[in-house]
């Protein structure tokens, strides 16, 4: 079915004329046609774990909670928030970002399959949840951080995810220095952590094949990466509408899970 295109459009023109059988059968072909496949991931990938994403309309941004009412979402989860008001910043933090025990789900158990039988390169994602890595998945660049990991803002001694939502104050603190511990967690108002953002665009600089999954694209790290990308083949699996869609080889408006599922 793969075949080489004189233009973009034509090759455009081609994919979009495929029925729901065939692009499932291209999608398949365009791995095998390729020599690095990366995957760029959203909240929409853990949604089907039961986690909920932030913005949508059952997000975690839409919840009403009296604690937490005269403040804006976005500032309950910033560098600002936990500075000046860490009793709240923890408080938020422990009632809605735990998930130590939610397990992957079948389209995080597909990607890990992919990267073990060497058709996937690597992952990227916003998520913090670490899920991919609990499903099997090795090379994953987290840019947004990480709830599993946790370090004393003074002394940098690290803690495990249990020491926060364990703690038995509201506000974390170093057994050694008595600091308060934080998550490894890119809060608003903070640069993304430079290792994990730098690994990912050295993924989609090599990359010949993009999925990008769960996400709209709308917040800037995941949309600057997929503006990055210049490969050969993408792939957009999202429920909802996702930015550039228009530069997509396939468009899948449907469960990630689902798809993935039936990807050989």
């Amino acid at each position: 079915m793969i075949r080489d295109f004189t233009s973009e459009k034509e090759k455009h023109n081609y994919f979009n004329r495929l029925n729901d059988e065939q692009k499932i059968e291209a999608f398949n072909e365009m791995i095998m046609d390729s020599a690095s496949v990366v995957f760029l991931g959203g909240a929409g990938v853990s949604t089907e774990s039961g986690i909920p994403d932030f913005r949508s309309k059952n997000g975690l941004y839409k919840k009403k909670e009296k604690l937490f009412s005269k403040y804006k979402p976005e500032y309950l989860l910033s560098y600002e928030c936990l500075k000046k008001k860490p009793e709240i910043f923890f408080e938020y933090y422990r009632k809605n970002l735990d998930a130590r025990k939610v397990e992957p789900n079948a389209a995080r158990r597909k990607l890990a399959e992919l990267e073990q039988s060497g058709r996937l390169t690597g992952i990227i994602t916003q998520n913090i949840d670490g899920l991919h890595q609990k499903a099997g998945s090795i090379n994953v660049q987290e840019i947004h951080g990480t709830i599993w990991k946790n370090h004393c803002i003074s002394c940098n001694r690290e803690y495990d995810s249990d020491f926060i939502f364990n703690y038995p104050e509201t506000i974390p603190r170093c057994p050694v220095c008595g600091k308060i511990v934080r998550p490894d967690v890119t809060l608003y108002g903070e640069f993304l952590p430079q290792p994990a953002y730098q690994n990912a665009v050295d993924m989609i600089q090599f990359a010949d094949f993009l999925i990008i999954g769960g996400t709209s694209l709308e917040v800037g790290s995941a949309a600057q990466l997929a503006h990055m990308y210049h490969g050969k083949y993408m792939v957009i699996i999202n429920k909802g509408k996702t930015k550039m869609e228009g530069k997509a080889d396939l468009v899948f408006h449907d469960s990630i899970g689902k798809i993935l599922s039936e990807i050989g």
